[in-house]
């Protein structure tokens, strides 16, 4: 019985060291941010530079009706119309595949994964602060690569996290390389980056209040 008693302590023990489901953080990249691939049509692959380029200028004219028309522009549009017929081309078919392509393109961008949230993640990434308290960032973008949003357009909304880290990291320079861990979630913030020549606004499709932010090394 004594030894029974003391085998089930040190199992207790155990289970209140090592909580159920605890586990070490999944190591993640930029790639598995990504959301599953939905394959589409899209035709303008296989157009011609002058194809799309005579598409363009149609569009502007026809749908966009830009303030300079002149009485030349129908006509101008009615050639246009005429040459891409010729090639056998349906200029109504391809605007309305346009906005496919356009929402299909969008949501590859903006879209999570969904396999990651709720899940306790390590992610490698590059530094970028937003808010800081005595000299330590609470509220900072992690990029996937040095200059993003800055000195380079941004990357899309699901390739940056928004991290919040109430206990502060010091930085010293811009785009610090970092781990991060915390719960993966989905959720959309528009964050406000100031720069030298103005301000910008940074859409992110995933948040992580972080568990820990470690140089990474």
């Amino acid at each position: 019985m004594k030894t029974l008693a003391l085998a089930l302590a040190a199992t207790l023990a155990f289970t209140i060291a090592h909580p159920a489901g605890a586990s070490e953080p999944l190591e993640i990249t930029w790639v598995d941010l990504l959301p599953e691939e939905r394959p589409y049509h899209d035709p303008f692959a296989e157009l011609e530079y002058s194809q799309i380029s005579d598409l363009a200028e149609l569009y502007r004219i026809e749908i966009l009706k830009p303030a300079e028309e002149s009485d030349t522009t129908p006509a101008r549009a009615a050639v246009i119309r005429e040459k891409l017929a010729s090639q056998g081309l349906d200029p109504d078919q391809l605007f309305k595949q346009r906005d496919i392509v356009m929402n299909q393109r969008k949501l590859a961008a903006t879209e999570p994964n969904v396999d990651l949230i709720g899940k306790v993640v390590r992610l490698p990434g590059y530094l970028l602060p937003l808010e800081m308290v005595d000299q330590k960032t609470i509220e900072f973008l992690l990029v996937p690569t040095v200059g993003a949003c800055i000195h380079t357009p941004p990357p899309p909304a699901n390739q940056m996290v928004f991290v919040r880290y109430d206990e502060g990291f010091d930085v010293d320079e811009l785009y610090k390389p970092v781990w991060i861990s915390g719960e993966m979630r989905a959720q959309s913030h528009s964050n406000a980056l100031h720069l030298v020549d103005g301000q910008a606004d940074i859409e992110t499709t995933y948040f992580v209040e972080a568990m820990s932010v470690d140089i990474y090394k």
